[in-house]
């Protein structure tokens, strides 16, 4: 057998300030962002709260009036507020997100809440007028390797250096592209961009700068000879963690990081809470979010009830990136079940008490479904355990319930279950409701 070797996870640059200071710093960074969505959170008439959009003129006005700040820094703090999930948007209303109510106590939250604006900061700044979508689209893919720079010169760096090290970088995107550069002069040296690539870098540069600036991880000084800019502690702090995230991805624990979501999954069921959370994380770091999400969801809507039960877990890593996405299969009565706890718990739940949004139908049709995952994966034991779990308190009122949910499994579960249980009286009553959904009787 091999050894899987594993590299060493990066360690926090020499001088990073303790969390408390970064949590502090971030809470100044989104001070305004907070203070917004608190009072939009703040009971009051309809007509005074913000919405997804512009908003009523009247609601920013009275958020103005309240709070002292302008039209414009109310409307660029809504928009950090919903950036960094202190706001969470249903339908055409805003609640307040979980971050926003641990605000004040956890500095992780905090934290997390800054590096989820951080990661959004092409969003914060507007990029440049007439630019085409792709230019804009490809400094964004290389912005990474700018901040690498500015990390490892663990100080000032002039702009034109890193307008050097962005031309490079797109120029490589799209040799890996394999798109063959317009046409123009050759470049001068080995390694420097020609024209195509560094056709309007210049202004998208600032852009990006202005925008990392905007939420906090640099500062730009305009210096004597030429601008430069410096990675502030919390941005210093945002590319290490950055780093690490790639360090877990490329050796995930269980060796899952190249799988399929549904072998990744398989392989994830056979570990314990934490380190399925950990192989997660790592599989998730290795894709793009909005493909891992719509990978999963396409496992939750297969047929086998263990693999739909793990992708919501791992759904649960994922977060507020793959709300809509959920929320959306709440329409699907094989998923409505899973995708109704899932939202009752990214809005703030307790998970033991998040089984009350679920109707009586749809607690049944879960404790079927979770009765298929055990009755093809697990112990018989189990099995007759899960009878426990049954919200209707006595077996002859969950086998007329479950009779009448219509869940796909449902003889193959009561058939199981009569098999497992030792009370010959009460398998016996199991078997006879398999044989009357079998047959279509009452």
């Amino acid at each position: 057998m091999t050894t899987r070797r594993t590299r060493p996870a990066p360690r926090p640059p020499e001088g990073t300030p303790p969390r408390a200071e970064l949590a502090r710093q971030a809470r100044h960074v989104l001070a305004d962002a907070v203070r917004i969505a608190r009072w939009a959170a703040a009971p009051r008439d309809a007509e005074a709260t913000l919405r997804t959009g512009p908003g009523p003129v009247t609601a920013q006005e009275r958020a103005a009036a309240a709070l002292n700040l302008t039209s414009d820094q109310i409307r660029a703090g809504w928009d950090r507020a919903r950036l960094a999930g202190l706001v969470e948007l249903h339908g055409d209303t805003a609640r307040p997100g979980w971050r926003l109510h641990a605000w004040d106590r956890d500095d992780s939250a905090v934290l997390r809440g800054w590096v989820a604006l951080f990661d959004a900061w092409s969003l914060v700044h507007p990029a440049p007028e007439k630019v085409e979508p792709s230019a804009v689209a490809e400094v964004v893919e290389a912005v990474p390797q700018v901040l690498s720079l500015l990390q490892l010169s663990q100080g000032p760096v002039l702009v034109p250096a890193l307008l050097d090290l962005l031309g490079q970088r797109v120029e490589e995107l799209r040799e890996e592209r394999c798109e063959v550069p317009a046409a123009g002069p050759a470049p001068e040296a080995a390694g420097t961009p020609g024209p195509a690539a560094t056709d309007g870098l210049p202004a998208l540069l600032d852009w990006a700068l202005e925008g990392l600036a905007a939420v906090g991880a640099l500062t730009l000084d305009p210096g004597t000879e030429a601008r430069h800019a410096t990675l502030t502690p919390l941005g210093n702090w945002a590319v290490w963690v950055k780093l690490e995230q790639i360090c877990v991805a490329a050796q995930s624990p269980a060796g899952n990081i190249e799988q399929s979501a549904e072998d990744m999954l398989r392989g994830c069921a056979r570990l314990t809470p934490g380190p399925a959370r950990a192989e997660y994380r790592a599989w998730l770091a290795a894709r793009t979010l909005s493909s891992a999400v719509t990978e999963l969801l396409a496992v939750a809507r297969g047929e086998d009830a263990l693999l739909r039960g793990l992708a919501f877990e791992a759904l649960r890593v994922v977060g507020a990136p793959a709300e809509a996405e959920v929320r959306a299969t709440v329409a699907e009565p094989s998923l409505r079940p899973y995708a109704l706890l899932w939202l009752a718990e990214y809005e703030g739940a307790d998970p033991d008490d998040a089984q009350e949004v679920l109707t009586r139908e749809e607690s049944t049709w879960l404790w079927v479904d979770t009765a298929a995952a055990v009755a093809d994966h697990g112990e018989s034991e189990l099995l007759v355990r899960h009878l426990d779990s049954a919200v209707q308190g006595t077996v002859p009122a969950l086998l007329d319930e479950v009779r009448a949910v219509g869940h796909p499994r449902t003889v193959q579960v009561l058939v199981a279950l009569a098999a497992a249980h030792p009370d010959p009286a009460l398998a016996k009553a199991v078997r006879r409701a398999a044989f009357q959904v079998h047959t279509g009787g009452a």
